[in-house]
């Protein structure tokens, strides 16, 4: 297969690779300043083939590649042309090839891409890089899988000022433009005197003459009324909005629909532009404003109604990140619709004549009624309190006006205290700004009492809208108190929000132990558990991320008074500056012991103390915040000891590691025990 990609890539050569920028490379006579990672498998450089390549020969996990030192002030788009060669068609453990963002100062590399699809020739990625100020490297990795006999290619990594959906269609891999076959109608490559068509195609536009490439469709093909041909851009990996423009041509467009639109991952298609019925002889300039804040493709499509339909050309694509002359206004900024309700209702409001449903509070530490979801010991919103709770009584929480035909992902935290049943006690409506129609998008069925639960909501409304959240007391024995926090509103839906690339850096352990492991596991070890600990007075009801995922805990019962279990970080790459570590720790049960964290250089034998918390603290889930500094490689330690009883389950969770110094201060580092006042509650 990689024989049949060389002759492929022989047509695919760049001319001049003496003009190639910084990172990018076609592995000609040299890897041009990449380097590998000699802990793990060597890359081999094929000069003849121009391809760079690791294969199974070797025993091995992974071989890493990474760039040299690069720098971009601008906006600009990787281009990698690799392929995947293995022998088996389906593996639980496929090869995969990786890419990694390492910026300078940063402990952890961004995932911008991964693949593991087998092809028999080469495939293209595009990935659109963010202008930023600080160095980075680009880190590939491929990873070997358990296939018996496997081979990762890369043939070229090209990195171009500009974004991954501008093309002049002037090389071989049309910047990642595919066309979606059909038995009739196609997009072909025109120019370059090629004369494979039956109608007269025009000279390009890029370069006005016969040399120049452009796409093209012709109607001479057409078999059926309304057949289709759709060309589709690379997905865009990083939110943008500007200005999409290109050029085009219609030939005898009475009988012609040109059309752009615009696909999310979850294959919803929208128009935003289609040519108008004045006639074009010559190339035409088109320009759309253009709202890509999730992942989105543009698909250029041409439909014929009769054979003698002419043609349709399209050249030089390109984007502006500043909107159209006809369109004014910043675009929507989700974080204007969230709240944590730390300082006020930000922009949630409650309507007068209702009266005073939400109410803001905060609760001291307590063993007994939990904290705040967003440290523990903040502001939460809670509805039906002891002033509110009569019968028939409704209270609503109005957010502010979102734009019309946006997908929304809402996400906010519940819990729920009361009595018996506690369905419909909380629902979600979306008010459209006619005050007309309300439609209920959720409500609580029944979940576990007195955990923080985490609801999703996907949304989608082509009117301007309002997002309500409505508690019902229906009558005393219904009357439950509802508690609300930490409301975010993301734009794309939460199912595609779901399949972006993880936070470098964080660990919910909904998955697995991240980049932890143990010192020995066995008795005295952490475990990954979700739901309550098995011991009544201790430890959590549920996780932290979710309310229903995976947390870290040591069960005391299995464990000695003094007992240590100990969570080790791998070894992070050590950075100048502050670097920030947030975490969320649960200590509650009378026989807590100690919970701390250590900081370990690499060559130290050392371990610096940077963290602890003695005793019970509370039946909430509280936030740590730990500043620190290591220039050297280092590793983090969470060490747990067992208390004087069973009553000692501790556990940790939503751990984030963030380059620069913490933003907020914990009021202590190291405490023991809980104040005299822990069990007050205030509202």
């Amino acid at each position: 297969a990689v024989t049949a990609a060389r002759f492929v890539l022989a047509a695919l050569r760049l001319a001049g690779a003496a003009l190639l920028s910084p990172g990018s490379c076609t592995f000609e006579d040299s890897a041009c300043g990449y380097q590998w990672d000699y802990a793990h498998l060597p890359w081999t450089l094929h000069g003849e083939g121009h391809y760079i390549s690791v294969d199974t020969s070797y025993e091995g996990e992974k071989a890493v590649l990474s760039s040299p030192d690069l720098y971009s002030e601008e906006w600009s788009c990787v281009r990698l042309i690799y392929q995947i060669a293995t022998t088996s068609d389906a593996s639980p453990d496929p090869a995969r090839l990786n890419l990694y963002l390492r910026k300078e100062g940063e402990s952890f590399d961004r995932l911008l891409w991964s693949a593991k699809e087998p092809s028999d020739s080469w495939l293209i990625a595009s990935l659109d890089l963010t202008n930023s100020t600080k160095k980075y490297k680009l880190v590939l990795e491929g990873e070997m899988g358990q296939d018996k006999s496997t081979s990762i290619a890369v043939f070229e990594i090209k990195i171009t000022s500009g974004y991954c959906i501008e093309c002049d269609f002037e090389e071989n891999h049309l910047c990642g433009y595919v066309n979606r076959w059909n038995p009739n109608v196609n997009w072909f490559v025109g120019g370059g005197n090629i004369r494979n068509s039956q109608s007269i195609l025009p000279k390009d536009h890029t370069l006005n003459s016969a040399l120049g490439h452009y796409m093209y469709v012709d109607s001479v093909y057409v078999k059926h009324f309304q057949e289709v041909a759709q060309l589709i851009s690379p997905r865009t990996t990083a939110p943008i909005s500007g200005c999409l423009s290109f050029y085009y041509q219609l030939k005898q467009e009475s009988s012609i629909v040109f059309t752009v639109y615009l696909r999310d991952m979850s294959g919803f298609y929208e128009e935003i532009w289609k040519t108008d019925s004045a006639l074009n002889a010559d190339w035409a300039l088109a320009e759309v404003n253009f709202n890509a804040p999730y992942p989105m493709e543009v698909i250029f499509e041409v439909a014929f109604n009769s054979a003698k339909g002419g043609y349709v050309a399209l050249d030089d694509i390109s984007f502006s990140p500043v909107y159209c002359s006809n369109q004014t206004g910043a675009p929507f900024n989700p974080a204007n619709a969230g709240c944590n309700f730390e300082e006020d209702l930000c922009n949630f409001y409650q309507d007068h004549k209702d009266g005073p449903g939400w109410s803001r509070v905060k609760v001291k530490r307590n063993v007994y009624r939990a904290g705040d979801h967003t440290t523990g010991f903040g502001y939460y919103l809670l509805a039906n309190t002891k002033f509110t709770s009569q019968p028939g009584y409704i209270g609503r929480l109005y957010g502010p006006t979102l734009p019309g035909n946006l997908q929304f992902c809402l996400r906010f935290y519940y819990a729920l205290y009361g009595f018996f049943k506690m369905s419909g006690t909380l629902a979600v409506y979306i008010f459209e700004e006619n005050h007309v129609v309300q439609e209920k998008i959720w409500s609580v069925l029944d979940s576990p009492k007195g955990v923080w639960t985490r609801a999703e909501i996907s949304f989608k409304k082509p009117m301007p809208c309002k997002v309500v959240f409505v508690s019902w007391c229906k009558s005393f024995w219904d009357c439950g108190l509802v508690a609300l926090d930490d409301v975010s509103l993301s734009l794309g839906s939460c199912q595609a929000a779901d399949l972006l690339l993880p936070t470098p850096g964080e660990c919910t352990f909904e998955k697995d132990e991240c980049v932890f492991t143990q010192k020995k596991r066995g008795r005295g070890s952490w475990h990954r558990k979700r739901g309550p600990t098995p011991t009544s007075y201790t430890g959590p009801k549920g996780d932290h991320t979710t309310g229903v995922g995976y947390y870290m805990y040591i069960e005391a019962s299995n464990m000695v008074y003094g007992q240590r279990a100990y969570l080790v970080s791998r070894s992070l790459r050590g950075t100048s500056g502050k670097q920030c570590l947030t975490f969320f720790y649960h200590m509650y049960g009378a026989g807590t012991g100690l919970l701390s964290v250590y900081l370990k250089k690499e060559g130290d034998d050392e371990e610096i103390p940077l963290w602890r918390r003695t005793g019970e603290q509370s039946i909430s889930w509280l936030r740590g915040l730990i500043e620190y500094e290591s220039d050297t490689n280092y590793q983090i330690i969470f060490e747990a000891i067992r208390g004087v009883s069973i009553r000692s389950d501790t556990a940790i969770d939503d751990i984030l590691f963030q380059a620069g110094p913490c933003l907020e201060v914990e009021e202590i580092q190291f405490s023991s025990g809980y104040p005299d006042s822990l069990n007050e509650i205030e509202y």
